[in-house]
């Protein structure tokens, strides 16, 4: 594995890093950003490593890690924000012993997150480090290692602005894109909906008002609103969905009382999150007999950036800089913390290296040339952006 004179780590070392993530594992649980193991792996294998390559650490009080390199300033400002938690182990053998494995087409390190967290975020702590030894820094460059990682919210990136005290102008989401930049992608609304009946034994179900009935009609009416109104050009339709429904009390030969229902609502870039989830509301006000309670759940906005701006600029002429192709684009029905800095007034959107074809499977893996290949497109849009005249 030959070493890249552009990066001031070698090539042996960024491959030890993602392996180093691979074997502490970070889950996605019920505690999310609190999961003892994502704080325990920021906390005990993300810091001693920042630490020995004398980088500037401090930790907000979510637990996310943020290093601050250059000027002072809010402009020029680029952050690089990459993420702590992976989807869990689930099937996938041998999730956590970073094993390289060769194969007519290289060598590669297999496990779970890495490809989709933890390669991208190993490449870009080699180009941050390669910034903060090599490059004379005229704006403020921003590492930060979320908590989150899989948690469907923004609590984590929000935690980050409210610490920085301010939202750098440029975000780069470090996430396995396969190398591109995502130019738009949707943002998502959780609706929850309870409703309320009344119990009775199921050999006299007339003395009680069935939940699960009342949930039916709520099913109905809700995925019926049409929301085909506002289309966007390359990312379509939005779309709603129910993805979970339960019902009470957990016992037998009884007419339920209480069902709740989950809804997916995503949402394009210009959509009014308020608007989708009273528009479910009102869906989901089928009267009596039943007693309905709508809540909005966890939100994450759309993003958009342009194809000509400030963000793929840096990107495009970094990548030159680097001699390496420009990075393809592409458009995400998926939600991530791009849309939370958008609406703070970045130019925000995900790119990095790994395969989003990898991502959850049984055989997660990342080839080592792309580790590298994305470590010096990062490095190079630093440069452009916080080093040119």
């Amino acid at each position: 594995m030959p070493d890249d004179h552009r990066l001031a780590v070698a090539t042996s070392d960024i491959v030890q890093w993602t392996r180093a993530f691979v074997r502490h594992p970070s889950p996605q649980t019920e505690r999310f950003e609190h999961e003892p193991q994502v704080q325990s792996f920021i906390g005990a294998t993300v810091i001693p490593l920042l630490q020995q390559l004398s980088l500037p650490t401090r930790r907000d009080e979510m637990g996310n890690v943020l290093i601050e390199l250059g000027p002072e300033c809010a402009e020029p400002s680029l952050m690089l924000i990459a993420y702590a938690m992976t989807h869990p182990a689930n099937r996938m053998r041998n999730p956590f012993d970073g094993e390289l494995i060769e194969d007519p087409t290289g060598i590669h390190i297999r496990g779970r997150g890495v490809s989709e967290q933890k390669g991208s975020l190993a490449a870009a702590l080699a180009a941050v480090k390669t910034a903060a030894d090599r490059l004379s820094l005229r704006g403020r460059l921003v590492f930060a290692v979320s908590t989150a990682g899989e948690t469907g919210r923004h609590d984590a990136a929000i935690s980050i602005h409210r610490a920085l005290g301010y939202c750098p102008q440029l975000v780069v989401v470090v996430i396995g894109t396969n190398g591109r930049v995502a130019l738009a992608n949707k943002g998502r609304i959780d609706v929850a909906v309870t409703v309320r009946g009344k119990s009775a034994h199921s050999s006299t179900p007339w003395m009680g008002v069935d939940a699960i009935a009342g949930a039916r009609r709520v099913l109905d009416r809700v995925l019926s609103i049409d929301v085909r109104a506002h289309r966007h050009a390359a990312l379509g339709e939005a779309s709603l969905v129910a993805t979970a429904i339960r019902s009470w009390p957990e016992a037998t030969h009884t007419v339920q009382d209480e069902a709740r229902l989950m809804f997916d609502r995503r949402l394009l870039p210009g959509d009014d999150p308020q608007a989708a989830f009273a528009a479910i509301a009102a869906a989901a006000d089928i009267g009596e007999p039943w007693s309905v309670k709508s809540e909005p759940g966890a939100l994450m906005y759309p993003a958009e950036i342009a194809h000509d701006g400030a963000f793929m600029r840096a990107a495009e002429r970094g990548c030159r800089r680097m001699g390496l192709a420009v990075p393809a684009t592409f458009y995400s029905h998926g939600a991530l913390d791009a849309g939370f800095f958008c609406r703070e007034g970045a130019e925000s959107a995900m790119w990095g290296p790994g395969g989003i074809e990898q991502w959850h499977s049984d055989d997660e893996r990342i080839a080592v040339p792309d580790l590298v290949t994305g470590a010096l497109a990062y490095r190079g849009m630093i440069e452009e952006f916080l080093c040119s005249s």
